[in-house]
């Protein structure tokens, strides 16, 4: 058995599912996110794993054993919150003593070990500071270093890089990731940041309606999304309604609107003359001046242009439809104006047909 394992975990409110029959494995010293739009079910489970609310149906495992009827204080799990709750009238070292102290630890066992977790977690010379004192960054140290200072069997992250500005966020991102692997803790993540999903995990859940919709690596995931809301919600994507008109193998080949046709690799068992949705991501489409024909060709034009520093996102119309498609903003790459009648073409290992 996995080191924590989610059995057909069920929560009910007022007769409505938010967690419906979930499960999935984590493998001890990994770090797992769990990743959807608000109310789909992730902070849910994670309150359930560390029991601040009871399963209706299903089973909690770690290390072996099942946890669901063991009470908070006595399951050793660490929880950094998305507000950290810090006790504003204590110091950085008080707050992060409090969880030995309720343990009866003695008083010079933990002034040795809080020391350690402070200069883990760089906050040395911070120890004599209040939480008010401290910028946000500084206060997400602090909730940590009190986690881990417990040495918890399982660390749970409640969105807890949320209140954060983005350059500080980017930075914590790495130094969370880093102190998570020196201490080799097994990390669940809930966030609804995709970004911040991929650059801290070794395993995704993307989840909807209390659902799992996909679990899997990160690239994995975005490479091959199972359906229209993973690609849609986990990075952007195009989609385009087309035919199947032939099948080769994994290889299929469909129309669109007019006269185009795309090829399309790693094609599931299909059904000849069936509409399906077929998914392309943005950085994977190539524009140019040159007019061209043929499979995996559009012509369009473009409506709209978005500069974003390393990337300018082109808006272009194609097939009836909106196309956004990123280029990267370097010596040799084309530059398009409104206007422009273009050329899009991609590699067929590219394109996706999705499950709705």
């Amino acid at each position: 058995m996995a080191y924590l394992s989610i059995q057909n975990l069920v929560k009910q409110y007022n007769g409505n599912r938010i967690v419906d029959q979930i499960q999935f494995e984590v493998e001890k010293g990994s770090f797992l996110s769990l990743l959807g739009p608000s109310g789909c079910g992730k902070t849910t489970t994670l309150r359930m794993i560390a029991g601040f609310e009871k399963p209706d149906q299903g089973e909690i495992y770690l290390d072996g054993k099942k946890i669901n009827d063991i009470p908070v204080h006595k399951r050793n799990i660490g929880m950094v919150f998305q507000s950290y709750a810090l006790f504003p009238h204590m110091t950085v070292e008080e707050n992060i003593a409090y969880g030995l102290q309720q343990r009866k630890i003695p008083k010079a066992q933990i002034k040795e070990e809080v020391a350690q977790v402070i200069e883990m977690v760089r906050l040395k010379g911070f120890e004599k500071r209040k939480p008010k004192q401290l910028s946000g960054g500084q206060q997400q140290r602090v909730a940590l270093a009190r986690a881990l200072v417990i040495k918890p069997s399982l660390l749970l992250l409640d969105e807890s890089l949320s209140a954060l500005d983005k350059r500080l966020r980017v930075e914590m991102q790495v130094e969370l990731r880093e102190i998570q692997r020196r201490v080799g803790i097994t990390t669940i993540f809930v966030t609804h940041d995709q970004e911040e999903a991929m650059t801290l995990s070794d395993q995704m859940i993307v989840m909807k309606d209390g659902k799992i919709m996909q679990m899997g690596r990160p690239e994995s995931i975005y490479e091959r999304p199972a359906n229209t809301f993973v690609a849609s919600f986990l990075g952007e994507s195009n989609f385009i309604q087309g035919r199947l008109l032939e099948q080769n193998g994994d290889t299929a080949l469909f129309a669109l609107n007019g006269d185009a046709k795309v090829r399309v690799y790693h094609a599931d068992r299909l059904v000849q003359n069936q509409p399906y949705t077929l998914s392309i991501r943005p950085e994977k489409i190539r524009v140019s001046h040159t007019q061209e024909n043929g499979l995996n060709h559009l012509r369009g034009k473009v409506n709209f242009i978005t500069y974003v520093g390393n990337i300018t996102i082109y808006r272009i119309e194609a097939l009836g439809q909106e196309f956004k498609v990123q280029i990267q903003n370097d010596s040799t790459g084309q530059r398009f104006a409104i206007g422009d009648e273009v050329s899009l073409s991609w590699d067929e290992k590219n394109m996706l047909v999705l499950a709705e």
